[in-house]
């Protein structure tokens, strides 16, 4: 068989997606995905995961995956779902929704870690992919700045939390203040900080 030179290439549907979460260990607010199709004529310098890179790098970094990018969407599952769902289901959504509301189809889609949300096309688990698949690695940007952001957006509306800070995670400084302050809505009722707070039985 000859090679056709002339042959049209791949259409851009055939090109893989990245797809990570940020928000599986807080205690409170959502857990967000992000999924991303790169243009491999506009490579984007210094993506990485997003856990190692500085919040000024991610901040850097997103707007640029945002703009070079052929496709990205980003998308979130409740703490309402987390609670009734767990998180493990909560997180899969996530990344379900985030994939389904791309606007171009992908051939593939790359996770990260070692599960796959029930998706229309072709899927693969990569642990530590955001380390490895530069698409997963703007998806971990992509999901980490838009988490980091709703957090801070959740301070100004309760600073005596600290949100901005620890984005939630239960660091001492967040469980003193939910023995102090009590637990909101936004918190993860079925996290077990959480869930003792709220049994009387402190946050530890």
């Amino acid at each position: 068989m000859t090679l056709d030179l002339f042959a049209p290439a791949l259409p851009q549907t055939a090109l893989a997606c990245g797809v990570d979460e940020a928000g599986r260990g807080p205690l409170c607010g959502p857990v967000v995905a992000a999924a991303v199709i790169l243009d491999p004529a506009r490579p984007i310098v210094g993506l990485a995961d997003s856990k190692k890179l500085s919040e000024a790098a991610r901040e850097r970094l997103a707007p640029l995956i945002r703009e070079r990018a052929l496709a990205w969407a980003v998308a979130e599952a409740s703490v309402e779902e987390i609670d009734r769902l767990n998180i493990l289901h909560a997180t899969m959504l996530a990344m379900q929704r985030a994939v389904m509301a791309l606007a171009l189809a992908p051939g593939e889609v790359l996770i990260d870690g070692n599960r796959c949300p029930q998706l229309p096309y072709p899927a693969r688990a990569i642990v530590k992919g955001d380390a490895t698949e530069p698409a997963i690695s703007a998806a971990s940007i992509l999901a980490k700045t838009a988490r980091d952001e709703a957090m801070r957006v959740l301070d100004a509306q309760w600073p005596q939390y600290g949100l901005a800070a620890h984005k939630g995670y239960p660091t001492a400084a967040h469980l003193a203040a939910i023995e102090r302050h009590g637990v909101q809505a936004f918190h993860r009722r079925s996290f077990a900080p959480v869930r003792n707070c709220l049994a009387g039985a402190g946050t530890r």
